[in-house]
């Protein structure tokens, strides 16, 4: 393995995230494995794991980390931090041309910076190889059933961030009195895995989509829909779910029907701005649909769900959303839908899940880094190289100007 040197840097988006790519014992379980490698940590009172730890670890902390050759962090950088030169890895929310971070990109390339997103870490198959998405399946779930207990009075959980660890929150799960409560959970990756595992774990039974539809319970339930479920063909022919992600402007709203045997929406699916949209404006206006909470975890603001017109905060989780008039209420109140539309899910149980996404990272991606691997994961993910973008990512060029 060639010498290489890796940063840890601090988070500088705000509001602060306090997850972190590597956990203190696996920066200690890198430096064991592979002998050439320096690593440095940037300090920071922010993170969930604290300075100290680093240091019990055996890690050195620096502040100057310009001396590495390649830099790790979680969230979009302050771009008067970068580093020129040198290479990061971060979530940069620039491929989908989001104008929010237009700037961000342009600083990339202005300064010469490699830019690798962990968005785009793929394996041979095109599976994503790193992400927090369990984790916030995991506390979108828990906060819909935090938002029942406050509708309702019936119980009480403390906020998932005060919680110090999953095996805290799960403890709180036993709290949850949630009724003959009917929940729906829209998709099927890791988002929605982790919203299941939170629903077991209160004690609320699974039904196929078929008896949910048709029967009735005295016991909370809930199930889960495919995009086969809430979707169907205009033209009337079988579901093709290869065809629905290439063409999803062929197919219409089939969610309805669900929608309107339910009390809380729990959306974890991905939803492409030419799918239908799943709950329109009319639907509690008209329809009188019974869903008075919805937690948006895929957060897709001005999207499939009338209800999600911004997203929320960790700290202030809940807002309340009128469909007479389509404007922000106070939650919880009388025939209003109360809404949960966190963007920034995995961030309430940092140590957990920075300790997954560590995992992960450690088993598919650091060996690529440190040249003992090369499957071409790297340069699939990387968006600018030395200042310049990358022949996959040339069609951000007009984004990149300004001109889109």
């Amino acid at each position: 393995m060639q010498k290489k040197s890796l940063g840890i840097i601090r988070e500088t988006k705000v509001p602060p995230d306090r997850r972190v790519p590597l956990t203190p014992v696996q920066c200690r379980s890198l430096l064991d494995r592979y002998p050439g490698l320096e690593l440095l940590v940037q300090p920071s009172g922010n993170r969930c794991y604290t300075d100290g730890e680093y240091r019990a670890e055996g890690i050195f902390l620096s502040e100057d980390l310009s001396g590495c050759d390649i830099l790790l962090g979680v969230k979009e950088v302050k771009i008067q931090t970068f580093v020129d030169g040198l290479t990061y890895l971060f979530f940069s929310h620039t491929a989908k041309k989001q104008p929010y971070n237009r700037e961000l990109l342009q600083e990339v390339i202005r300064r010469g910076i490699s830019l690798v997103d962990y968005e785009y870490l793929t394996d041979a198959e095109g599976i994503r190889v790193v992400a927090f998405g369990r984790w916030a399946g995991v506390v979108g779930a828990y906060n819909a059933l935090r938002g029942v207990g406050q509708a309702a009075g019936d119980f009480e959980l403390k906020p998932a961030h005060a919680c110090f660890d999953l095996e805290e929150l799960r403890r709180e799960l036993k709290k949850v009195r949630p009724g003959a409560r009917r929940i729906v959970v829209t998709g099927g990756g890791r988002v929605a895995g982790g919203a299941l595992e939170i629903l077991k774990a209160a004690g609320i039974r699974e039904v196929d989509p078929g008896a949910y539809l048709d029967e009735n319970f005295d016991e909370a339930v809930f199930t889960r829909l495919d995009p086969w479920h809430y979707a169907r063909r205009k033209d009337g022919r079988d579901f093709d779910f290869g065809h629905f992600i290439i063409h999803p402007e062929l197919y219409e709203n089939n969610f309805l029907p669900y929608g309107e045997r339910s009390d809380v929406f729990i959306a974890c699916h991905f939803w492409d701005p030419r799918s239908p949209v799943m709950i329109p404006r009319d639907a509690w206006t008209r329809e009188g649909l019974p869903i008075s909470l919805v937690a948006d975890i895929s957060c897709d603001i001005d999207g499939p769900i009338a209800s999600t017109i911004r997203a929320s905060t960790i700290a202030d989780p809940f807002y309340g959303y009128d469909p007479a008039t389509g404007q922000e209420k106070e939650p919880f109140a009388l025939g209003m839908v109360t809404v949960m539309a966190v963007d920034n899910l995995p961030g309430e149980l940092p140590r957990d899940a920075s300790a997954d996404f560590g995992t992960a990272l450690m088993e598919h991606v650091i060996p690529e880094l440190l040249g003992a691997r090369n499957t071409g994961m790297i340069q699939r993910a990387t968006i600018a190289a030395a200042g310049a973008l990358t022949p996959s990512y040339k069609y951000l060029t007009a984004y990149l100007e300004g001109r889109e």
